[in-house]
Parts: C-alpha cells; structure tokens; sequence
C-alpha cells in the first residue's frame, strides 16, 4: 500500500482525525514540497500549515469559536483553503457559497446558516455588499484584495465596515495550542439544492474529509510523485473531498485553475506536469468535441476520474485519442463513498463500477439497492433507490429534521437516485428520484427557477423540467401559461430569471403554453410533459439559439 496520511496510533482508526491533525500529520512528512500551485502562487506543505494557523489566529482574535459559522464568497483562491483549514482547526465551520449566486440567494444561505462572519473576495463585493445587508446576524465582514495595491472595495471607495483580508492575517500571531476538535464534528456546511425551492446545508464533518482524502489517494493510487489538476470551483464538493484532500494524504502537489476553459484545458494541463485530473459532468464531452491536433496525447496524464457513467465508445474514444485511463464513480455532497472503477480491471458498460474501498481494512462501505417506501433490500437487477452506508456519511443536513430523516434511516442514506446492482456488485444509475436538474456540474432545484418565474408579472403558472443537451447533460426548459389576457414574452422571462438567478439555473427553452396537465388536486403533471415529444426541445424558444449571452 502507498504511504498514506494518517494517525500515527495503528490501533486508532485511519479516518478518526480532526483536519487539523491530518494537516499536522501531512505538513510534517516534507514540509519543503509544493502542495498548492494556485494563482501563480507555489505554497509548500510548510507554508500552508503555517498560514492557517496564522488565519485560525485572526478568527480567534474576531471571536470566532468552536462551531461558528463563517461564509465564504470567493473564487479559486489560497485564501479559501486558509480559511477552510483556519476554521477547521479552531472548530468553527466553512460555508462556501457558489460565486454564481445573486443578492437573494446569497442571502438565504447567511441567514440559514446563522453566519457570524463573510469574507468576500473583492471581485465579488457587488453582490456581497448588497447580500450583506440582508444578513443582520453577520458581525463581522471581510474583503479579499484582488492585488497589494489594490484600496477599494468594489462599488465605490473604502468601506469601514469591511475589513482586509490580507492585512488582518499579517497582523495576527499563529494560533497556539491545538483546540480540541473531534473527528465528528462539522467542518463544512455544503449548501445543495434539493425536491424544495431552498438549497439544504450537507453537515461535512472532519473524518469525512480525512476519509475521503485517503480513499481518492487509495482508488487512485497516488504517490507523493503525482501532480493533481483541478479547474473545478472550490465550493465544489468534489475539489474539497478528492483534489484536495487526495493531495494532502498523498503528499501530492494540486494545480487549481480558476475554471474550465476547453480551449486552454490542455495547455494547462501539460503546464502543470498533471499525472490525476478530476472531472464533473460535460467537462469530457466538451473537450471531446475540440478539434483534433497532434498533440493531444501530448500530455503525462495517467488518470482522469470523475463522473457520471459514459458510453463505452465515447471512453474508448477519449483515452485512444488522448492517452490517459478513466475511472468513472458516483458520489454525491451527502457522503463522499459510494461506487467506483478500479484501475486496471474490469469495466462494464454503463456501470458506476463496485463500492469504494478504504485502506483501513475497519472501514466499511455498503452500497445497496431499496425499495423507496418500504426501505427492504432488493435482489440483483431489480431497480430502486440507491442507498449507501459508511462512516463518511453526512451528520444530516442544517436546522432541517424532517429531510434529514428522509434521507437517514437506520444509518442507511437514502440518495433520491434510482439505479440497479449487478450479481458483481456493480452499480448502474438508471434516473434521479429527486425533481433535481444536473447542469454544469451543478444540482438545480426545478421549484426554486418555478418560484422565480411565478413572480414575473406575465407568467400564470409554470413547470420547468429537464431535458437533454447535446453535451450529455440536462437543460432546463419551462413551459409556461400566462395571466389572462397576457401573452408571456420569453427573451423577458430569460432576462428576469438572469437578474434573479444564477447563470447555470436559467432556463435555456421556454414554451408558452394555454395550460398545462394537472392531477385532481391540480399539481402539474411533469411526468406528462416528459413523455409528450421524443424530441421536447423542438418548436420552442431556444435563446442559445437566439444569441441571448447571460454569462
């Protein structure tokens, strides 16, 4: 087995670490390595231990205890992981927020979460400044300098309120002592959204983190040799469970760009000497579709992992042209263990691959198929809800019982998705139980783009569903009634849901409708509307078409 962070006790369990001590465990190995390449920045395992004290001293010094939470509002930066380990290590709680959201969904997870504190980066300041106001529990608000020389906070000068970042973290002395943080208690609340109109906040605790960490570096067989590339945002699930925290329990050093761009993807890539790449949704299909040049399998690239299941002939396709192996898993915020691939061995088409494995043999990881009702097991190749059993299982989600106890029964998680198991024990997902629409690598709760859309002073009733994309992912379309009398514009419905929404929950087709079906007790048939047209995208307003840029 690969050297792999963690306690140094044999007879503790591996995963049974606060991420403080893993960070200790992992800085102390070769504090000199590079462990970040982040916005032309080269940190070493050292240098970042010694800066998230540093931050852990400032929020200390603000009054920030064991459990507090503390937003955070930034794009791919070092100071997101200082604040995320600073945090940690004090026992106080991250809540990153996606740098996509607008003023009223800002301010819905603050005021969720009872956040005490926001550090805002200064890119972002004129939605945070906005937002801030609407979050009277916040004590205190900081800002992130884009540059040394940069004074002013976005929207018009210096603000007193506010607070630099940088300056507070250079003035306040590393934190001394080691809080007493257990392995159990939350680091992270990751917001995401669900059947309601409101985003749930995923209660990630520490152990989650240091198992997910150790699995991603024993799945992947990862050395202190490999370099990990990442383009994936940081209030991303999956750059925090297995870039990130793979890295650390490795002794890895990660490359994080700032996002995904098809056209710079390789040239990134080969910058960073990257031998693991991680991967969400249409990241794939998008550079399958770039044009072909020599050198595409120029590149030191051993692994991509990521998800969901692909055709085995768009896989053959992709590692033949570009010389690199896939494996595919499924995951979710909820519980960083569920199925994967193993490297080398057996793939079967459209499958997730088995259960993923811990290399702490203590560890046990359960994945089955249940009736949705009655929660009994099914048999092999009977369809079900997929549920998952293991220690790195969400605590539940925050302030709200009646969807934890939804989705925790018997210690088993409930995942909402509807799949089947093999007589091997491989898992194939067949559909989303869960009215959730997957975008961009993004969850879409389809009531939180219907309640936005109801508000429009044209619209009567709405119904927005999923439906396919050429990139093998979901779009969101809307079919949509108007008031009477009133015939709903739709170039105006996209421009309402912009200003209220985040780009990627904008609906892409809209279809005016006289009426929609509806059951006895009038609720909307969506399952009809799925079922009308083989092809639902044909006939109705497509602004891509259109040339309506949101973004």
């Amino acid at each position: 087995m690969n050297e792999i962070a963690g306690p140094k006790d044999p007879s503790q369990n591996m995963w049974e670490m606060s991420l403080g001590e893993f960070l200790y465990e992992a800085a102390g190995r070769d504090p000199g390595k590079v462990f970040v390449d982040i916005s032309e920045q080269s940190i070493t395992y050292g240098e970042f231990l010694q800066r998230a004290l540093k931050t852990a001293g400032l929020f200390r010094r603000l009054g920030v205890g064991h459990g507090d939470r503390v937003c955070l509002f930034m794009p791919n930066c070092p100071e997101f992981l200082y604040c995320w380990f600073g945090l940690s290590i004090l026992g106080a709680i991250g809540v990153p927020i996606n740098t996509a959201y607008k003023r009223d969904e800002m301010a819905y997870i603050m005021n969720d979460s009872q956040a005490v504190a926001l550090v805002a980066h200064e890119s972002l300041m004129p939605v945070a400044r906005v937002a801030s106001g609407l979050a009277p529990g916040l004590q205190h608000r900081l800002t992130i300098q884009e540059t040394e020389e940069s004074t002013s906070i976005s929207g018009g000068g210096q603000s007193s309120d506010w607070l630099n970042f940088q300056d507070a973290v250079r003035a306040s002395s590393p934190i001394e002592g080691r809080p007493m943080v257990s392995p159990e208690d939350i680091s992270m609340l990751g917001y995401t959204s669900g059947t309601t109109g409101n985003p749930k906040g995923v209660q990630v605790s520490h152990q989650m983190y240091v198992a997910a960490g150790q699995g991603f570096a024993h799945w992947t067989q990862a050395t202190a040799d490999d370099r990990f590339f990442t383009c994936l945002p940081f209030y991303h699930a999956n750059i925090q469970y297995y870039s990130t925290m793979g890295a650390l329990a490795s002794g890895a050093t990660l490359t994080i760009a700032d996002r995904f761009s098809a056209s710079r993807f390789w040239n990134q890539v080969k910058e960073a000497q990257a031998t693991v790449v991680n991967f969400i949704g249409m990241m794939m299909p998008v550079l399958a579709k770039q044009p072909p040049s020599a050198s595409d399998r120029d590149n030191s690239v051993r692994l991509f992992y990521g998800s969901p299941a692909f055709s085995p002939e768009f896989l053959n396709e992709f590692q033949d042209r570009f010389g690199t192996d896939i494996i595919v898993g499924f995951g979710m915020t909820e519980t960083c263990f569920g199925t994967i691939e193993r490297i080398g061995s057996e793939r079967r088409p459209n499958s997730s691959g088995q259960p993923r494995q811990h290399p702490d043999s203590r560890f046990t990881n359960q994945v089955r198929i249940s009736d949705a009702e009655t929660g009994e097991p099914l048999g092999s190749r009977l369809e079900g809800e997929i549920t998952i059993k293991n220690p790195a299982t969400m605590a539940g989600y925050w302030r709200n019982e009646e969807q934890t106890n939804q989705s925790l029964r018997d210690g088993w998680l409930y995942t909402g998705d509807l799949g089947w198991i093999d007589e091997d024990g491989f898992l194939y997902f067949v559909d989303r139980k869960k009215d959730i629409i997957r975008r961009r690598g993004e969850n879409i709760s389809s009531q939180e783009v219907e309640d936005v859309i109801k508000s429009h002073p044209d619209v009567m009733d709405c119904a927005v569903i999923a439906v396919p994309s050429e990139l093998g992912e979901d779009e969101v379309k809307v079919y949509i009634t108007g008031r009477p009398g009133v015939q709903p514009d739709p170039e105006s419905v996209i421009y309402w849901c912009a200003d209220r929404l985040a780009y990627f929950k904008v609906p892409r087709y809209v279809e005016i409708r006289e009426d929609l079906p509806r059951t006895p007790s009038l609720r909307v048939r969506k399952d009809l509307l799925r079922q009308e047209d083989e092809d639902p995208t044909q006939g109705c307003f497509d602004r891509e078409a259109e040339g309506i840029r949101i973004r």
